[in-house]
């Protein structure tokens, strides 16, 4: 008998990480691993052949030695019948043989496999990823004669069977049929980065993991390159959690992470030093083996020989550079100095104590766009323009499936509130909650925005005319309800749309080009930033959608409602409340 699981110590940060990567060392932490089978799993993996190279050497010469640390992890940490590395998240860039060592462990844990009729099930998140996976594990066993006498290659059901043990080895396209009826033994999950728009991504993998609680050996592994978007949806909510343990700052966790990432000061660099050759190795495991620093070069010049866009793509996809903003070749200017004019700390406090004077944007839509607010202000001593952003939803919105799992994780980030929205994650039409009566009576929208005008209001920030600018179309409630606290005009005042504000357009970009602009940086803005589309129509510009429908930008256009007030130069009223109150901020 082994010692207890609890005496054991389990603990899978890795606080040095950057430095491992630097170093070339592994990413594995230290744990009191089972060193004989391991060794017994790492034997098996080695042994087994690539499919499709010339020759088809071993996984011990064409692996990188990350593969079998994943297999020393999983298959060395059983103690009491209980495996106690149950989660692996690996984020690799592509070429570094992601799905051919996935399928590679999945053989593996066939064949280290004692239960009797397990079931291993190997997901990818499309048909060709699929199909991929299936033909390298049955490539493999193809390649070796012992391994063909032992497996049964059922090529119409996607299934490779055990002889000895009845177990299965199947793969599936992710979908909600994936987790039904299933009690695995292991589930590897390949490319989740592209399952961050499925909206009820997050329920079958709930599902998948509730199945193998069944199993005490049962584990997850997954394997995925960075997303060419933003993070969203269960994409970053595992990232997330992987990242926290990872730096230490979750205790008792599930998961081990080795996440092959540079550290967040090189990816925000303004000088870019994930851009130099020489700094690609800390990323690139499977380097010398099924990719070379000169080949990268040569694609990444032809990337950066199209665009910033398509150089950002490459990045993300190449090196796991995260894309903070989207970028499009029609985007708008003001789009290519949003991200060095953020500052995460400005709230809304903090804003009405640093400015002289505050005025209000607000953009309304039908009930399956975002109802949005942009308080913006000008800061005392440096005049630079502050902006503070927040939205409302109906639950409508949620209906569009493509943009859910994003709108949830801006409303977890508290920068978006759904209207009586349950919490959790939208799945099917009979799964969406409609509000409750008194919030639909409430509008609830319209009653925090009209909160935090009237705020603004009892600050003393608001000039005497220009304090309030608003799309004229839709927005008779909020008139009404904005004049019950004596905001009418020629303090709310009404701002033309369409190429009228181009003003507003030119006059931000020139600001946030000239560091003389500052906005809170929430995801919910930055993502709004990223659709905007920029059309020229005679000598003015016009803010569009990049995609109709699920494309949002309304925050960016209460902004530009905001920044047209500011445009007049409106006065302040004298000290405000929080001058008087001794919370002035310098």
């Amino acid at each position: 008998m082994g010692q207890p699981a609890e005496a054991l110590s389990w603990d899978f940060a890795c606080p040095d990480w950057a430095e491992r990567l630097s170093e070339g060392r592994s990413l594995l932490p230290d744990l009191p691993l089972d060193d004989e089978e391991a060794g017994r799993a790492v034997a098996i993996f080695n042994k087994l052949h690539l499919p499709d190279v010339p020759g088809q050497p071993t996984m011990e010469e064409a692996a990188g030695e990350w593969a079998r640390d994943i297999v020393r992890a999983i298959f060395g940490s059983m103690v009491d019948g209980q495996r106690m590395v149950r989660e692996v998240f690996v984020q690799v860039p592509k070429k570094n043989a992601k799905t051919t060592n996935g399928a590679a462990i999945g053989v593996t844990a066939l064949l280290m496999n004692e239960r009797p009729r397990a079931e291993f099930v190997l997901v990818g998140p499309t048909q060709e990823i699929a199909d991929t996976a299936f033909q390298q594990a049955s490539g493999m066993i193809d390649a070796d004669p012992y391994l063909k006498q032992r497996f049964h290659v059922q090529e119409h059901l996607k299934t490779i069977f055990d002889r000895v043990t009845k177990a299965k080895l199947k793969i599936k396209t992710f979908d909600m049929k994936v987790a039904t009826g299933s009690k695995p033994v292991m589930v590897l999950i390949d490319e989740l980065h592209l399952m961050g728009s499925i909206s009820y991504a997050q329920r079958v993998i709930g599902q998948l993991r509730g199945g193998m609680i069944a199993n005490p050996e049962a584990f997850l592994v997954v394997i995925t390159t960075q997303s060419d978007e933003p993070p969203a949806g269960v994409f970053k909510l595992e990232l997330d959690y992987a990242r926290a343990v990872r730096d230490g700052r979750v205790s008792n966790a599930r998961v081990l992470p080795m996440l092959y990432e540079f550290p967040e000061t090189m990816q925000a660099d303004p000088a870019k030093p994930w851009r130099d050759p020489a700094n690609w190795h800390m990323v690139l495991p499977n380097l010398g083996l099924s990719i070379t620093i000169e080949r990268l070069v040569e694609e990444y010049e032809q990337a950066r020989d199209k665009g910033e866009e398509e150089e950002r793509r490459w990045a993300s996809q190449h090196l796991n550079v995260q894309i903070g903003l989207a970028l499009h070749t029609d985007r708008w200017r003001g789009t290519d100095y949003w991200e060095q004019c953020a500052d995460t700390a400005l709230t809304l406090d903090e804003l009405l104590a640093r400015c002289e004077v505050v005025v209000a944007g607000i953009d309304g839509g039908g009930l399956d766009d975002l109802f949005a607010l942009c308080i913006a202000g000008r800061e005392r001593e440096t005049k630079r323009w502050l902006y503070w952003f927040r939205a409302w939803a109906q639950p409508d919105v949620l209906k569009r499936k493509e943009i859910a799992p994003r709108l949830l994780d801006f409303e977890k980030d508290g920068d978006l509130l759904i209207i009586g929205h349950n919490g959790g994650p939208p799945l099917d039409d009979e799964d969406m909650h409609e509000p409750p009566p008194e919030l639909l009576a409430e509008e609830q929208d319209i009653a925090d925005i009209v909160a935090i005008i009237k705020r603004v209001k009892e600050a003393g920030l608001f000039p005497d005319q220009g304090a309030v600018g608003l799309d004229p179309q839709g927005v008779g409630a909020l008139v009404d309800s904005l004049a019950d606290i004596g905001m009418v005009h020629p303090q709310v005042v009404g701002v033309s749309q369409g190429f009228r504000l181009a003003s507003a357009v030119w006059s931000l970009e020139r600001k946030l080009k000239h560091r003389m602009a500052v906005h809170c940086g929430s995801p919910l803005i930055n993502w709004c930033v990223g659709n905007a589309k920029a059309e020229q129509r005679g000598n003015a510009v016009l803010i569009t959608k990049q995609a109709a429908g699920k494309a949002k930008i309304d925050p960016l256009i209460a902004g530009l409602n905001a920044t047209k007030l500011l445009e007049s130069n409106p006065a302040a009223n004298g000290p405000s409340v929080y001058d008087q109150r001794g919370a002035r901020i310098l």
